[in-house]
């Protein structure tokens, strides 16, 4: 394959396409993956706040809805290759939801914020430098970035109307089915892995409170404008996640649409941000994010292996079956996935597609490279 690493040029050009065989892919078996993603979309309903008010994480009255929602719109999706678009289907410049892939992008602010020194060491306790009463009590004394970063934290508490008990015992498996048990009595902190909402959401606040500045600006200025990004995307909080920051009023941010809130974005600005982890946080020559932050991000967690920081891992094939097992993901409910495949130089972005349906788009993406 001859074909160069490029990369995507700023919102509003337009992005270059190769031909799958200068890609080095088979066209039918990449058309065919693109056809599957189409005829295979989501299950959930268009209007998200009838499903989310339907009780589909948990019962009333936990499933209050805090923040900002509105519809959904139909699958939609792309491929690159070598930064080239090699695949696209439906609308890619839609503008939706994408629940907890936001949760990746709170681990992107992180590693700003380690490069900026705000956070000094991942296995410091957090309040050491976030003092808002949130990690005073035995439990939560002992949290550390590295903690919450990994889901291992066992923060315990009650945050902007949610307890952390409501996604106590909550496992999602890798078809986006999402079981939980009752609430269960908590260990150490890093003693136990547990995929929680509010933890996240104390993440975001703590994130916060050492930048001293909106999340959203942030992430405007350190990622979004450096690798090209549109205007179009939004990332919300809830009627009750206001904070004072020197004075001023500040929305803390949620990692995810769990109770409305999250990131909005189209798949061609998910799809940046996935070559800038392909690349390792190069763009263009210009660092955005150290190399090693990647590779923190990316290790396994000794009580999870297929998740990192905020991350989700391949490891062992133990996410999706036929993806490499260097693959790894930025996932959201409702079938909202970026996947990255270093050795492949594969950046896909999935909006809507049947969580159980994509290990299958994955295994017909990789037969057009074998083939």
């Amino acid at each position: 394959m001859d074909l160069p690493s490029i990369v995507a040029p700023p919102h509003g050009q337009a992005w270059p396409e190769a031909p799958a065989d200068a890609a080095g892919l088979n066209w039918m078996w990449l058309e065919e993956a693109a056809r599957f993603a189409t005829e295979n979309e989501t299950p959930w309903p268009y209007d998200l706040r009838v499903h989310l008010e339907s009780g589909y994480f948990e019962p009333p009255p936990d499933n209050a809805i805090l923040g900002p929602i509105r519809p959904r719109g139909p699958a939609n999706g792309l491929v690159l290759r070598r930064g080239f678009k090699v695949a696209s289907w439906g609308d890619t410049d839609q503008v939706d939801f994408t629940f907890s892939v936001a949760k990746s992008y709170l681990s992107l602010l992180a590693g700003i914020a380690v490069m900026d020194g705000l956070i000094p060491d991942l296995d410091e306790p957090v309040g050491r430098t976030v003092d808002d009463g949130g990690f005073d009590s035995a439990q939560n004394r002992g949290v550390t970035w590295r903690h919450l970063l990994q889901n291992t934290s066992e923060w315990e508490g009650d945050l902007f109307g949610k307890s952390d008990r409501i996604d106590r015992n909550r496992v999602i498996g890798a078809d986006g089915r999402e079981r939980k048990g009752g609430a269960r009595p908590l260990r150490p902190p890093g003693t136990f892995w547990e995929y929680n909402d509010v933890r996240v959401n104390r993440l975001s606040l703590a994130l916060l409170r050492r930048f001293r500045r909106p999340l959203p600006e942030v992430f405007a200025e350190r990622i979004m404008q450096p690798i090209g990004a549109s205007r179009d995307w939004s990332w919300h909080g809830y009627r009750t996640s206001l904070a004072e920051i020197d004075g001023r009023m500040a929305e803390s941010v949620s990692g995810g649409t769990h109770w409305g809130g999250g990131v909005l974005i189209h798949a061609e600005d998910q799809a940046r941000i996935g070559l800038l982890m392909l690349r390792r946080g190069d763009w263009n020559g210009r660092r955005i994010l150290p190399a090693r932050w990647i590779d923190e991000s990316l290790r396994p967690c000794a009580l999870n292996p297929v998740y990192g920081l905020l991350w989700w891992l391949n490891t062992g094939h133990g996410r999706y079956a036929s993806a490499p097992e260097t693959s790894f993901f930025a996932f959201g409910a409702g079938g909202n996935l970026t996947w990255i495949a270093p050795e492949q130089e594969i950046v896909a972005v999935l909006r809507w597609t049947d969580p159980g349906a994509i290990d299958t788009f994955i295994r017909l993406t990789l037969q057009a490279v074998e083939a």
